[in-house]
C-alpha cells in the first residue's frame, strides 16, 4: 500500500491521515535506537537516534501547543540547516500547523515580507543576526507574531522583548504542557486530514513578490511515494537505513526538504548535517554519503575543483590526473550513447581509471560511497554530468517544481538520455501543449494554491485543472523530456528569431572560469551576455600565470582576463547556430549578492533587476 492510499484509509479512520510527522513517530516506534540524524557538535559527530528525535518533535509539539497554535497556524523558521529545524517542522505538521521556511540569507526587507504575508504567530530566529532582522519590525506590522523562539544564546541575554523564548526553555514548556495534557499531541494528529496545508513553500521570486505554495498532507506522501521510495529511480533500490545523506541546501527549498525531511521520514537514512555552506566539501569527504543530491552550481563548483586540484598538482600528478579526467570524459560519452549502461569498453576503462586516480578523486570530492546523485531545480550543462558519471558517480537529472510536489520526470536506472530531464514518472498526468510547448502535470502532487493569492492561483491552472509550468518542453525519442527554457525568458530578436537563453548559459558554465553568464538579446539584432567570473578558479589561472590582482573587480579588468574568457566564449558559439552566436560581452565589476536583489534566495538571476544594476554596462555592448 503506497503512502497514499495509507492516507485515504487512516482518514476514514481515528488514525489520522499520514503525515511526515505520523511517519516519524512510527519510526520511533518501531526502530527506536536506530540513528536519524547526527550533528557536528565542536568536532565530534553528535547521534540522534528515532528515539530521542521523536520524543524532541513531541516535547516541541506540546510547546507550539503550550504556545497556543490551532490548527492552520504558521510557524516559520529562520535557521540554517540544524536539527532544531527538522524538529519544529515535524511539531508543527504534528499539531496540523503550517511551517513557513525562510532562507538564511533572507534579508530584512524580505524576512518582513514573508512574515507579513504568512502570517506566522510563532518564529523560530536561529541566533541573533535572525533575530535582528524581525526586530527591526514596529510590533504592529507583525501583530500576529507572539513568540520569538531562538536557538544560540549568544548576543541574546539581555534583549529586552518578552516575545522572547529560548529553545531549551521552550522544550521545557513542552513538557510541562505534556505532563498535563498527555493525549493532547496525538489528539492534535489524529484529527489530521490529507487536505491539511502542512507547509507553505515561497517560490524564489525571480519576476515579482515571493508567493507562498500550499502543499498538503496529501501532497507529501505522493512525492513520497514517486520521488523517495520509487524502485526505478535509485541503483541499488529506494533509500534505507543504511543511507548517509548530508545535509546542506536551505531546507526551506522544496528540493531539500524532500531530499533531506521526507527522505528520512519515508525511508529512514541517516541525515548527517554539514556545519555550513562552506564546511560542505570538508563534511563530504568525513560522511562519504551514498545517497546525494545537489543543484547545478554545486555540480559545477564541484567539476572546477577537480580541474583547480589537476593544474595545482606536481607535474607527475598533474599528468596522472589530467589522463584520469580524459578516461572520466571517454566513460561518460560512452555510457550517455547507451542510456547510462556499461559497454565491455567502459568497463574496461573504468577499471584502469579507479586504479589509477577515480578513487582518490572520489574520496577528495566526498562521493566514493555514493550510489545515487541526482542534479535538479535548474538546468545543467549535460558536459558536467557527463564528467562524473564517467568518473563512476551516478548522476541522474530529474524536474519537478515547488507547485507540483517536484513530481514530474526523472532519468531512470538504465534509461538515462543526458540533455534530457527523463521520462514522466508512472500514472502521473503529463503533456506538453501543442500551441505553446508548455509542461503540464496533473496528479495528487499539485499543490493547493497560492497562500492569500487566488488570482495567482487562477494564472498557474487550466480551466480541467491542469498546473501551468511555465517550462517549455520537447520530447526526445518520444519518451523523455528536455526542457528548453522558461517561457518567460525566451528571446525574440529584432529579426523574430526565437532563442533559449538558458541552453547557451549553461554551455558558458561549463567552463571552470565562469560562475554567472546572462544572455541578453531581446528586440537587439544580435546576442550579447553579461559574464561572472569564478574567482577561486581565475585566481588560480592567475596566480600560475604570474597576473597579480587585488580585488575581484581588478581581476575582473585584467586583458588577460578577458582574453581567457573570450576563449569560452568562442568555444560556446562553436555549438550553437550563427543567430545563437554571442557577439560581445562583458564582465560583471562584482560577485552578484541576493542581497543586493541580484540573485534570488536560490542563487537564480532576476533579470529585470540585473538590467536596472548594469544597464549601462549592456547599453555600451550595442
Amino acid at each position: 500500500m503506497t503512502l497514499t492510499e495509507q492516507a485515504e484509509s487512516d482518514a476514514t479512520g481515528a488514525t489520522g491521515a499520514t503525515t511526515v510527522a505520523s511517519l516519524a513517530r512510527d519510526w520511533a516506534a518501531r526502530a527506536p535506537k536506530q540513528v536519524a540524524m547526527r550533528e557536528k557538535d565542536f568536532g565530534i559527530w553528535k547521534e540522534y537516534d528515532w528515539g530521542r528525535t521523536w520524543e524532541l518533535v513531541e516535547l516541541a509539539a506540546h510547546g507550539l501547543l503550550a504556545l497556543g497554535v490551532e490548527p492552520g497556524d504558521r510557524v516559520s523558521i529562520h535557521a540554517e540547516d540544524r536539527p532544531e529545524w527538522i524538529i519544529l517542522d515535524l511539531a508543527a505538521v504534528a499539531v496540523r500547523g503550517i511551517t513557513v521556511g525562510f532562507y538564511p540569507t533572507n534579508p530584512a526587507a524580505e524576512v518582513a515580507y514573508l512574515l507579513q504575508d504568512s502570517g506566522a504567530c510563532v518564529h523560530l530566529a536561529e541566533d541573533e543576526e535572525q533575530y535582528d532582522k524581525v526586530d527591526e519590525l514596529a510590533r504592529d506590522a507583525v501583530p500576529d507574531m507572539r513568540r520569538i523562539i531562538f536557538v544560540e544564546p549568544r548576543g541574546m541575554v539581555g534583549k529586552d522583548d518578552e516575545r522572547l523564548l529560548f529553545w531549551d526553555n521552550f522544550l521545557e514548556l513542552g513538557r510541562e504542557h505534556r505532563a498535563q495534557h498527555p493525549t493532547a499531541v496525538a489528539d492534535r494528529m489524529a484529527a489530521a486530514q490529507q487536505d491539511d496545508v502542512m507547509t507553505l513553500v515561497y517560490t524564489s521570486g525571480t519576476t515579482g513578490p515571493p508567493k507562498g505554495a500550499m502543499l498538503t498532507n496529501k501532497n507529501a506522501s505522493f512525492c513520497i511515494d514517486k520521488i523517495v521510495n520509487s524502485e526505478k529511480r535509485v541503483p541499488g533500490g529506494p533509500p534505507n537505513p543504511n543511507d548517509q545523506i548530508v545535509t546542506y541546501l536551505p531546507l526551506c527549498h522544496v528540493a531539500e526538504r524532500i531530499f533531506s525531511t521526507w527522505t528520512m521520514v519515508g525511508a529512514g537514512p541517516v541525515l548527517n548535517f554539514a556545519e555550513s555552506i562552506e564546511t560542505v566539501n570538508e563534511n563530504l569527504r568525513e560522511v562519504q554519503p551514498t545517497i546525494f543530491f545537489a543543484v547545478p552550481r554545486i555540480w559545477e563548483k564541484l567539476h572546477a575543483l577537480s580541474l583547480i586540484r589537476a593544474n595545482d598538482a606536481s607535474p607527475f600528478k598533474r599528468r596522472m590526473l589530467k589522463l584520469g579526467l580524459g578516461l572520466a570524459n571517454r566513460i561518460g560519452k560512452i555510457k550517455v550513447a547507451n542510456d547510462g549502461n556499461h559497454t565491455l569498453q567502459s568497463r574496461l576503462l573504468a577499471a584502469i581509471g579507479w586504479v589509477i586516480v577515480f578513487r582518490p578523486m572520489r574520496e577528495r570530492l566526498g562521493l566514493r560511497r555514493c550510489r545515487y546523485a541526482s542534479s535538479g531545480a535548474a538546468a545543467i550543462a549535460p558536459e558536467v554530468l557527463a564528467f562524473f558519471i564517467g568518473l563512476g558517480v551516478p548522476v541522474f537529472e530529474l524536474y519537478g517544481m515547488t507547485e507540483n510536489a517536484a513530481v514530474a520526470t526523472a532519468n531512470f536506472v538504465g534509461r538515462m538520455k543526458l540533455g534530457t530531464v527523463g521520462e514522466p514518472y508512472p500514472d502521473i498526468g503529463f503533456r506538453i501543449a501543442e500551441d505553446t510547448g508548455e509542461i503540464q502535470v496533473k496528479h495528487d502532487g499539485v499543490f493547493k494554491g497560492y497562500w492569500n493569492k487566488p488570482e495567482k492561483t487562477a494564472e498557474t491552472m487550466t480551466e480541467d485543472g491542469w498546473l501551468m509550468t511555465g517550462d517549455v518542453g520537447q520530447w526526445v525519442d518520444g519518451t523523455h523530456v528536455r526542457i528548453v527554457d522558461r517561457i518567460k525568458h525566451i528571446i525574440i530578436t529584432s529579426g523574430g528569431k526565437n532563442i533559449s537563453p538558458s541552453e547557451i548559459e549553461n554551455s558558458l558554465k561549463t567552463s571552470p572560469y565562469v560562475k554567472e553568464a546572462m544572455v541578453i538579446g531581446e528586440g537587439r539584432k544580435y546576442l550579447t551576455a553579461l559574464i561572472g567570473i569564478e574567482l577561486d578558479t581565475v585566481g588560480d589561472w592567475a596566480l600560475r600565470h604570474n597576473i597579480t590582482y587585488t580585488t575581484y573587480h581588478d581581476l575582473s579588468e585584467k586583458p588577460e582576463v578577458i582574453e581567457l574568457i573570450d576563449e569560452v566564449v568562442q568555444q560556446t558559439n562553436e555549438k550553437f547556430a550563427r543567430v545563437e552566436n554571442i557577439r560581445k560581452f562583458a564582465l560583471l565589476p562584482k560577485e552578484l549578492d541576493h542581497e543586493d536583489g541580484e540573485l534570488t534566495a536560490t542563487q537564480k538571476l532576476k533579470r529585470s533587476a540585473m538590467l536596472d544594476s548594469f544597464g549601462e554596462l549592456v547599453e555600451s555592448l550595442y
